[in-house]
């Protein structure tokens, strides 16, 4: 114990992170470079306005592009947002694709109206875009002029989904990513590559073939480039069983791996518009982002020499990359990066690793003194699978003028997708409760990504058994170790982590001190018939085929077991939700209520599949913290 520092239970501590703190920070989704000046673009999300940004060496002062357009795609899950090309930004709104001039003006549609837009990609001339469109259930390749002068031309249909288009750097070819139902594009998708023939409005794909991954196989790719020169396609692929560097020989039909290790090179593409490497202009070589046991690091890769180096410097202080694009003009890297004592901020990096801040999510600095780092931990599971480990980050409680005797209160955070996972980047809600005394642990069950395809595919069939196993196996660890109070575990998590939340507290009734369910599934039958096109038939691989597993599938169902929950349980949810419907949330709710179980529901009008507008995150914060003071730290 400290004699300079206060006594003061867990949990309790004053910190001086506010709800309001996180409800005004800014989200940053993606960062790119004009193709002919050396300006960068990014958006950001005010509350629920997505708004596009530019910063350029002869006005250094960031200024908004957009005006009342929310920028926002909206296929699937997102992303893919914008693209940024001889000095001008096409971007998504209200399902259509802009053009603006980066020197400013007002922004004028290019596409009809009708159905949605994403993942644009522009022309070496700037006068074509190929982008993904998607209407009535129909996903496609498009491919319209960039004045929007022509109506846009259909190039490929007949697969359920694309993904990543991207021009030859002559003009002739494209390639892209596509597959179908039931499979998820990390589980098996191909790499097309196509050649283009025909005048604008008359444009046509005259030839087509998969170059890399299959249709109906175990390989997935992703972010397909092109070589400056045209001579090589790079990719990446988990045919190793890590997401790694592979490339293509334009003229031999080659295919060759670059770099192979048991590292993440690569992502699930849950969203459009993902990117993990970069050519340089000289095309001698290739910066990539490299992911191990929850850490990025950027590293360049010599195609001459063969060698992979990661880059030195001050960007090693950053622990979280994402969205990597390489400035034309100069060899400068724009990023995404965070730690977990950093919040998020638009960077670029030298070859040097030196950084520069273009823009910080959140104008709050707070000593480090109040935030905490992560310790990697791993333990070993009970399990007749070849994964026979799990692993989580760590966050022991962080305060300058407090402390508590004995092992703190934890929160278990379960993280969504199911196929996610956490890394070492700033997590705001993280930091808001070991401010206040709690230790947080990050969650990552086997079938989490991150840790190589036969760590993910450990979930296949077994979604509401091994991930709540692992759940409990956590809670277990972190007492054996005294990192945790065996009466004060809390597990919080949304979406697929709200419904193994759920699915603990009634396998596990008594054992946990109470749950904080965010849009949680609660149905598994509901959730395959009415849940959005890209997760259709998940649960084909997640949990098995109806009707053949009906037994199952009520089995995991929280709904059909909820009069076994016993504990403290808050239930968030979005009135908008198209994931999973308000429904879900409210059938478990009233057996809440019919049993007199302490609980606590709210509801967001405006809000859908996760929270958007600053007042609803305000609001959630204030209410979990009074809940768990209510029900867990009171004791």
């Amino acid at each position: 114990m400290n004699p300079s520092r206060q006594k003061e239970p867990s949990g309790l501590w004053t910190s001086p992170l506010k709800a309001a703190d996180l409800a005004a920070e800014l989200r940053f989704s993606d960062v790119l470079w004009d193709t002919v000046e050396e300006t960068l673009v990014w958006r950001e999300e005010r509350s629920d306005q997505g708004v596009l940004v530019c910063q350029s060496p002869q006005d250094p002062s960031p200024r908004d592009l957009t005006g009342d357009l929310s920028v926002r795609a909206r296929v699937g899950y997102g992303g893919g947002d914008f693209t940024v090309s001889h000095g001008s930004v096409y971007f998504v709104a209200e399902g259509r694709l802009y053009q603006q001039l980066l020197s400013g003006g007002e922004a004028q549609p290019i596409t009809p109206e009708g159905g949605e837009c994403s993942a644009p990609s522009v022309s070496p001339d700037g006068k074509e875009v190929i982008y993904v469109h998607s209407t009535e259930g129909t996903d496609l390749l498009a491919l319209v002029d960039t004045q929007g002068r022509n109506q846009p031309v259909v190039l490929n249909e007949g697969h359920d989904f694309y993904m990543h288009p991207c021009w030859h750097p002559q003009g002739n070819r494209i390639a892209w990513v596509a597959w179908d139902h039931p499979s998820m594009p990390w589980d098996s998708s191909a790499l097309y590559l196509g050649k283009l023939d025909g005048e604008k409005g008359t444009r046509r794909l005259t030839s087509q073939k998969i170059v890399a991954g299959e249709l109906a196989g175990d390989t997935g790719v992703f972010q397909p480039a092109f070589s400056p020169d045209g001579r090589h396609l790079s990719y990446l692929s988990n045919k190793s069983g890590w997401f790694n560097l592979y490339w293509l020989d334009l003229s031999s039909g080659k295919k060759e791996l670059l770099v192979g290790e048991e590292a993440e090179y690569g992502a699930p593409a849950w969203i459009q518009g993902l990117r993990t490497q970069a050519w340089t202009a000289d095309g001698k070589s290739l910066y990539l982002l490299r992911a191990k046991d929850g850490f990025t690091s950027l590293v360049r890769f010599d195609l001459q020499k063969r060698e992979l180096q990661q880059v030195q410097g001050e960007v090693q202080q950053y622990t979280s990359l994402s969205q990597i694009a390489l400035c034309p003009q100069a060899e400068r890297i724009a990023l995404i990066a965070s730690s977990s004592i950093s919040p998020s901020r638009i960077a670029s990096v030298s070859p040097q690793g030196e950084v520069q801040i273009h823009r910080a999510s959140s104008s709050k600095h707070l000593s480090e003194d109040y935030l905490s780092r992560p310790q990697s931990l791993s333990w070993n599971v009970e399990t007749d699978s070849p994964v026979a480990h799990c692993y989580g980050l760590y966050y022991p409680p962080s305060h300058p003028e407090f402390e508590s005797s004995g092992p703190p209160p934890t929160i278990i955070k379960i993280h969504g997708g199911p196929t996610s996972h956490y890394a070492s980047d700033y997590h705001p809600d993280t930091q808001f409760f070991v401010s206040r005394g709690l230790a947080v642990l990050e969650l990552n069950y086997r079938g989490s990504s991150g840790y190589g395809k036969a760590y993910m595919d450990a979930l296949k069939g077994t979604w509401g058994v091994i991930d709540v196993q692992d759940t409990r196996g956590a809670a277990e660890y972190l007492v054996s170790e005294g990192l945790a109070d065996s009466n004060r575990l809390i597990l919080m998590g949304g979406s697929a982590g709200g419904y193994t939340v759920l699915l603990s507290l009634i396998t596990y009734p008594g054992f946990f001190s109470a749950g904080i369910c965010r849009y949680g599934v609660s149905n598994l039958f509901t959730l395959a018939a009415d849940t959005h096109k890209f997760e259709k038939h998940y649960l084909d691989f997640l949990v098995g085929t109806l009707p053949q597993d009906e037994k199952r599938y009520r089995e995991r169902s929280p709904v059909f077991s909820a009069d076994r929950i016993q504990d403290p349980l808050a239930i968030f949810q979005g009135e908008e939700d198209r994931v999973v419907p308000r429904d879900q949330s409210d059938e478990i709710v009233e057996s809440l209520v019919r049993r007199g179980v302490p609980h606590l529901y709210r509801t967001y009008e405006g809000e859908g599949h996760g929270w958007r507008k600053s007042e609803t995150i305000q609001d959630y914060y204030e209410t979990v913290e009074q809940f768990l003071s209510d029900f867990v730290l009171s004791r």
